[in-house]
């Protein structure tokens, strides 16, 4: 079903330039990959339709829209739409030269092509990169328009100005740069704790210094999350209020408001509306990746449905916690542990979270938290006692075998460090044993929290012990991703709702798996009676 304002049929011929840039691209591009690749490129029937109104022009060559959003399912194609637009409006007839004795428009190429794949890392453009040299690589066009095709920038050989290059708020010259053409990729990711808002701004402002010459910008999207504030909310929000406006919002979803994920029949069809003629895409696939335990309802919705959750998504269902509580086996002086440290000084709580190696049996050592202010008149005031958190360590060192600690430094540099050299002290071999582990690395902390995730839902090598400060701050932890994977957070920035104890038993179940992986768990055997 589509859910954006392109329209069901196709723009008369005298009222495109799409035509022949899709003739065009048919051409020059080729097959970056599988079993076709060489072969010309083919746009799908909605591929074309897409590129079609996107270069509509009025009765004086004018664009009908001045920027536009592809929000489609995950590997409905849109990073070849985008690497074929960005190849087009590099070397292809991207604007409008006049309209022949017959009145179709005719097209020309960018004087200076200045063409920018842009995000909020430079990792996040590799894909959008990789397709368009594999478009150009080999094909007519690398030959015929001498391209020199670089690793980041496709150029010209002979000198002449104009260039395809990645750019991200790093970027040197980001400010005050003229792109001619803009892509910007995958904008569910682009937020303000990224920096994203902040380089659509810089992009926004220099688009618009030449939109008289035709320059633009597209954007690709999955649907977003709306409790991030992304770049993708945003043009959505834009485009509900003005949806007859200049903005080309392209969304086919499936064909419901609710679909029950458990009812195969609905969502086989949910899948089928939202991909569309996206022929490659195993729909029995997807359908597995969705009735994966793994996989949580605001994920099945956003990126293979493309319908956007309104409400936050629980990284963790009770049910499922819950499930994992032992009430055998209780924790014991003397059993080898790892331990996770999430610190806070003023606002947030602070925790230590020990794990036991032999079965992964997480417990809290410590919780030092803010009151609630309905209760007391104190909670303004409060801070984290320090010496308390500092003496609850030590002694979980001096009564367990703590074999491997995870500490989020922030704020507690001086405090870790020193843990680090008295537990080196300790341990017989003078191992290190205390690491510093920060949440703020997105790519360790996306795999530590699919490690607990995982083991959580597949009910192997994890439990606990019941302790219900550790279940409510399980239950208040809301997922939201980045290029990296998935990340977990409170539900607001201003939310009471404390996740500290959480991470800190990510970080101790990680600091587990690094102690075995190490050899530090010592296996006790039992004696055998020997006869002779």
């Amino acid at each position: 079903m589509q859910t954006g304002n392109l329209s069901e049929g196709v723009p008369h011929p005298q009222r495109s330039l799409g035509y022949q840039i899709l003739r065009w691209g048919e051409r020059y591009l080729v097959q970056p990959d599988g079993e076709h690749a060489g072969e010309p490129w083919i746009f799908t029937p909605e591929q074309k339709r897409f590129i079609l109104w996107l270069y509509a022009i009025d009765e004086r060559g004018r664009w009908l829209y001045d920027t536009a959003c592809l929000r489609r399912s995950k590997g409905w194609g849109k990073t070849p739409v985008l690497a074929a637009l960005a190849i087009i409006e590099f070397i292809g007839p991207a604007r409008f030269s006049h309209f022949d004795e017959a009145g179709y428009p005719v097209g020309k190429r960018v004087g200076l092509p200045l063409v920018q794949i842009a995000a909020t890392s430079i990792d996040q453009t590799a894909n959008t990169r990789d397709m368009i040299r594999g478009m150009l690589a080999n094909s007519p066009a690398e030959v015929e328009y001498d391209l020199e095709i670089g690793k980041e920038r496709i150029q010209f050989r002979g000198g002449r100005p104009g260039r395809i290059e990645p750019v991200t708020s790093s970027s040197r010259g980001l400010e005050g740069a003229r792109p001619t053409f803009v892509v910007l990729d995958e904008t569910h990711h682009w937020v303000p704790s990224n920096g994203g808002t902040a380089v659509w701004e810089v992009l926004d402002r220099n688009v618009r210094k030449t939109a008289g010459a035709g320059s633009r910008y597209v954007e690709s999207t999955n649907a977003f999350n709306p409790n991030e504030d992304s770049i993708a909310q945003r043009t959505y929000e834009a485009y509900l209020k003005k949806p007859d406006g200049k903005l080309l919002y392209d969304c086919v979803e499936a064909d419901s408001d609710e679909i029950d994920l458990k009812d195969l029949a609905a969502v086989e069809l949910g899948l089928r509306q939202a991909y569309g003629d996206s022929h490659w895409v195993d729909i029995p696939a997807l359908l597995e990746a969705i009735q994966d335990p793994r996989t949580s309802q605001s994920q099945a919705y956003r990126f293979y449905l493309n319908k956007i959750q309104e409400s936050a998504d629980s990284w963790m269902a009770r049910p499922v916690w819950d499930g994992l509580l032992s009430n055998v086996d209780p924790i014991k002086p003397g059993d080898q542990i790892a331990i996770g440290f999430d610190g806070s000084l003023y606002s947030d709580s602070t925790a230590i979270v020990g794990c036991r190696l032999r079965d992964g049996k997480l417990f809290l050592i410590h919780l030092d938290e803010q009151p609630d202010p309905k209760f007391t008149k104190f909670a303004a005031d409060w801070q984290v006692d320090t010496l308390l958190v500092d003496r609850k360590y030590r002694e979980a060192l001096a009564t367990y075998r703590v074999m491997w600690t995870y500490a989020d430094p922030s704020y507690w540099q001086n405090v870790v460090g020193n843990w680090a050299l008295d537990a080196k002290e300790l341990d017989p071999e003078g191992r290190d044993m205390v690491f510093e582990f920060s949440p703020q690395r997105a790519l360790q902390m996306t795999q530590a929290v699919e490690r607990m995730h995982t083991a959580a839902h597949l009910g192997e090598d994890i439990c606990h012990d019941g302790n219900p400060d550790m279940a409510r701050h399980v239950s208040n932890a809301v997922t939201y991703e980045v290029p990296q994977g998935v990340l977990i957070r409170k539900e607001s920035k201003k939310s009471r709702k404390k996740i500290d104890i959480t991470i800190a038993a990510i970080l101790a179940y990680e600091a587990r798996a690094e102690a075995i992986a190490d050899g530090r768990m010592k296996v006790r055997r039992k004696a055998r009676l020997r006869s002779y």
